[in-house]
């Protein structure tokens, strides 16, 4: 695993070890890019093992900007571990992005993090309703934020984004593709919104960063993403449209 990790990865790494096994997921793509997830329950963990990865993210919050916390918890991790490291992560002065499901997202947003990215299916869950329209979308986000983050990015696949934060309303709009693999862009999307306003702290610019890399992402084959140049060449065709009163203000 750390053999893995290294080859693909340029940030410093931190392996934590657990008594069991890491799980295997399955992503099964056709020629005509339709793609299947088969995703395996992580490895159940125990108080001990919890507490280690807890030691170790505190300990690397010194000189960093941002926590990304991404992913679903594994058995044995209760449902606050996320929402703790989000509180721990303040105390530090360090920015939090929050993007999972569940319980886990229901008791993290009420943290307050930075930012929280759900896609359509995770705020549906979160809220407990059906979102369909466009106004179903502006309400969503909106809701979400007020219950605790200081900015809310609703992912919409195709249909890009809508994002909130404080008297800001974003419907940012990628151009039309032919996704490939939609996989993984969420990730993409999350990771080019961070780098973004790591850069230049630039909110709207940083939502059309990081539809534009998930964008990109999807149209390549297999769980890949985008490099800066295939990024940027999205980012240019990025729409980015301020609402006010749940009506389109102006066009970016």
């Amino acid at each position: 695993m750390r053999r893995l990790l290294r080859g693909d990865c340029r940030f410093p790494i931190r392996l934590i070890n657990i008594k069991n096994e890491i799980r295997t997921n399955f992503t099964i793509s056709d020629k005509a890019g339709l793609t299947i997830k088969l995703n395996e329950f992580g490895p159940r963990m125990n108080r001990a093992e919890v507490a280690r990865v807890e030691r170790a993210v505190v300990n690397s919050l010194a000189g960093a900007t941002w926590l990304m916390l991404c992913g679903s918890l594994p058995p044995g991790v209760p449902a606050d571990f996320y929402s703790r490291l989000v509180k721990l992560a303040h105390r530090h002065g360090v920015k939090t992005l929050l993007d999972t499901d569940g319980d886990a997202l229901r008791d993290g947003v009420e943290a307050g993090p930075t930012v929280v990215v759900p896609n359509q299916q995770e705020a549906e869950r979160l809220l407990n309703r059906a979102l369909i329209t466009r106004m179903h979308f502006l309400e969503a986000a909106d809701r979400i934020r007020r219950m605790g983050p200081q900015a809310t990015i609703l992912t919409l696949g195709s249909r890009g984004a809508v994002a909130v934060r404080e008297r800001e309303t974003l419907e940012v709009i990628p151009p039309r593709i032919e996704a490939v693999c939609p996989i993984g862009a969420g990730d993409a999307l999350a990771a080019a919104f961070v780098w973004a306003m790591d850069r230049n702290g630039d909110f709207m610019d940083a939502v059309r960063w990081g539809v534009a890399a998930g964008t990109a992402s999807a149209r390549l084959p297999g769980v890949a993403f985008a490099s800066l140049t295939e990024t940027r060449e999205i980012y240019r065709q990025v729409e980015v449209r301020i609402v006010r009163d749940m009506g389109i203000e102006a066009n970016v």
